[in-house]
């Protein structure tokens, strides 16, 4: 049996294979264990294309002479320290199951969909800073992981996917689960690239891993013929295609660098001085301040020594500590209406590593107003810190664009600060905090409990240890929810999908962390619709004791969707809206739901279900206490006709937030 139920996340046993004499091992090599791979018993050994003709004097590496495709692919992922896999096995890509046949290098999860392996990967490389790997076969096992590169591509994570593909021979014949994947990824990845020689192997292999975590991470692809992963290696290859740290990338320069990296300190400077006179300054930290260990530090630094308050995208939760008081919590759609209005009123806007996509920025016409008139007037602008240059101007026009790395440029940028106490911005920001809260009507007794009121209590449980637990999140009413009422401290505590949106990330993502940070409480905050795509996940977790906990705010409906058709526009002032909701119309957003203790159950997870406010305390304290090496659920009932409030309608200004009913006599 090629994979099997392991009772924990142990290094499987190696199988002895015959290996082929070699003039060099990777025991000669510092960061890799030895091993000999070689064809296994039966492959067929296909003939290699021509030779390439190396240089007389270029250093040679002999170590993968005499090795399959697939056997050199197990020897670069221990070249790259890789320690876990997320994959599903197929026809096209067997040969490589085959050469890492019970490998004691690194672990290897099987899910129960591709989109699921994807998604792991995704978790596991948010959390650990390494690129998730990802193992799949052609056709569909391909295509499913099409959305994972997609969501990934979109909030910058780095993932390594390699597909098989049917032989070289069979391409462009509609063979059985062919694809092209290559053209079909081409939009959803950094790079892709298709094997055509055993020879380039280990060069693309390194390729891909240097392309994946280069300047703003992203997915690659490399796509793998059956051919290619089961034919032998006959000749030595130059040390620069198999040494990870000798990648040498043959791309196109990117005509959107500045030509002369010597503009950035000057420009830099001029930026310190923007702020420096600015009276109504605001941070927008978004998820490039995550980018380096230093990230959050350096922006405290820069909150405290410039008194400059902090507002942060849904990515950037965790960059800085929401219980402080220069926070001002997330900005955007469903973010605070002091941290919208604070945008609106600032002369000089500092974003640091955020992209202004329309969430964030809403009306783009109507984004930022002061800031541009104090940039006609010479005294203010917006700053935009970016790693990627096609991210700057994109949306929002930068009065000072600063490219490179942010955490990098935010460290030359810090001693030019100079302190300014701004007394009448911060008198303004604590009024409006005080007038527009986060906020929503508690249950009553016989009711069903808030979803809110649930989130609430999961964050009192967890604040003595906040650092110690990672969330993450599907994608709907919850999601806003848990930003809003769960209080974000410590950096790289939330994993949730942003720029793509993708209901079923939570699960799935959820066991990715907990893989890589398997000391900590990981927990899912999921919504029933949400849940439900990717639910079987579930017995991946039971299957290799994945301790994630599971929390489903079950309200019945696919409640972000319910929303928009359940707002009334005329109850609305303006009643301008009319094009925006639908009048209660529900087309087709109720749930039938299974029973999910149940089904959690019945994979062989611990599950629990609460029902009321007064359990809630206690069901909490059941759910947190639960043994952290085993999966657990907890599901809790929840009032069915609950909005996400404050709400900026599409096409409408920051400003024009729609806030919770208790609060519009204040608007």
């Amino acid at each position: 049996m090629l994979f099997r139920p392991r009772t924990s996340l142990q290094p499987l046993r190696l199988r002895t294979v015959r290996a082929f004499s070699r003039s060099t091992t990777l025991s000669t090599l510092p960061h890799a264990k030895p091993a000999a791979y070689a064809a296994a018993a039966g492959v067929q050994r296909l003939p290699q294309s021509q030779d390439r003709a190396f240089p007389p004097n270029e250093p040679l590496d002999n170590t993968f002479v005499g090795l399959t495709g697939a056997a050199i692919f197990h020897e670069m992922m221990l070249r790259h320290r890789v320690k876990q896999i997320f994959g599903y096995p197929g026809g096209a890509i067997l040969p490589v199951f085959d050469a890492i046949y019970d490998s004691p290098h690194f672990d290897f999860v099987v899910p129960r969909h591709e989109q699921g392996a994807g998604h792991m990967a995704e978790g596991y490389a948010r959390i650990s800073g390494k690129p998730g790997v990802v193992l799949v076969t052609s056709g569909p096992g391909a295509t499913n992981v099409i959305t994972p590169m997609q969501d990934a591509m979109s909030d910058g994570i780095p993932l390594v996917v390699f597909t098989g593909q049917v032989a070289s021979t069979a391409i462009g014949t509609d063979a059985f689960q062919e694809a092209d994947i290559v053209g079909i990824s081409r939009s959803c990845t950094k790079w892709n690239v298709m094997v055509k020689d055993i020879a380039e192997l280990p060069r693309r292999i390194n390729e891909a891993f240097k392309i994946a975590t280069s300047g703003r991470p992203g997915p690659v692809l490399v796509d793998l013929p059956k051919d290619i992963t089961a034919s032998v290696l006959r000749n030595a290859l130059p040390f620069k295609h198999t040494t990870p740290d000798h990648v040498t990338l043959a791309l196109p320069t990117n005509p959107l660098v500045l030509p002369d990296p010597a503009q950035e300190p000057a420009l830099i400077k001029q930026a310190a001085d923007l702020i420096n006179q600015s009276e109504r300054p605001i941070i927008l930290a978004g998820a490039g301040i995550l980018s380096s260990p230093d990230g959050p530090t350096l922006l405290r630094q820069l909150a405290d020594n410039g008194n400059i308050p902090i507002c942060t995208t849904l990515q950037g939760l965790g960059a800085f500590d929401e219980t402080h008081p220069k926070s001002l919590h997330m900005l955007g759609m469903h973010g605070s209406a002091y941290a919208n209005r604070a945008i609106q009123q600032a002369d000089v806007i500092i974003a640091l590593g955020a992209r202004f996509d329309d969430r964030v920025t809403l009306k783009v016409d109507a984004f930022a107003p002061a800031a541009l008139a104090a940039q006609a007037e010479g005294r203010g602008g917006i700053i935009h810190f970016d790693i990627l240059p096609k991210n700057v101007n994109k949306i929002v026009e930068a009065t000072i664009p600063i490219l490179g790395d942010v955490v990098e440029n935010l460290a030359v940028l810090l001693p030019y600060i100079q302190p300014k106490s701004r007394d009448a911005w911060f008198a303004d920001l604590d009024g409006w905090k005080r007038a527009y809260p986060f906020t929503f009507v508690p249950s009553k007794p016989g009711e069903r409990m808030k979803p809110q009121e649930v989130v609430e209590e999961l964050n009192a449980q967890c604040s003595a240890r906040k650092g110690d637990v990672i969330i993450s999140t599907g994608v709907g009413q919850h999601q806003m929810w848990a930003a809003q009422h769960y209080r974000w401290t410590h950096p790289k505590t939330l994993v949730t999908s942003g720029g793509l949106g993708t209901m079923g990330f939570g699960l799935p993502a959820a066991i990715g962390a907990k893989i890589a940070r398997p000391e900590k409480t990981v927990i899912d905050i999921d919504g029933d619709a949400s849940f439900s795509m990717t639910a079987m996940e579930l017995q991946t977790a039971a299957q290799y004791n994945i301790g994630v906990k599971v929390l489903v705010l079950n309200n019945e409906f696919q409640g972000m969707v319910l929303q928009w058709q359940a707002l009334v526009p005329r109850s609305f002032s303006p009643p301008a809206l009319s094009d925006l909701f639908y009048d209660a119309r529900y087309s087709h957003t109720r749930m039938s739901n299974p029973d999910f203790v149940k089904l959690a159950q019945a994979m062989g997870v611990h599950a629990l279900r609460c029902e009321s406010l007064a359990d809630l305390p206690a069901k909490m304290g059941e759910f947190l206490a639960y043994d952290n090496s085993k999966p657990v659920l907890m599901e809790c009932l929840v009032e069915k006709n609950e909005h996400v409030f404050p709400m900026v309608a599409a096409g409408k200004a920051l400003h024009e937030y729609i806030l919770h009913p208790s609060l519009r006599g204040r608007q």
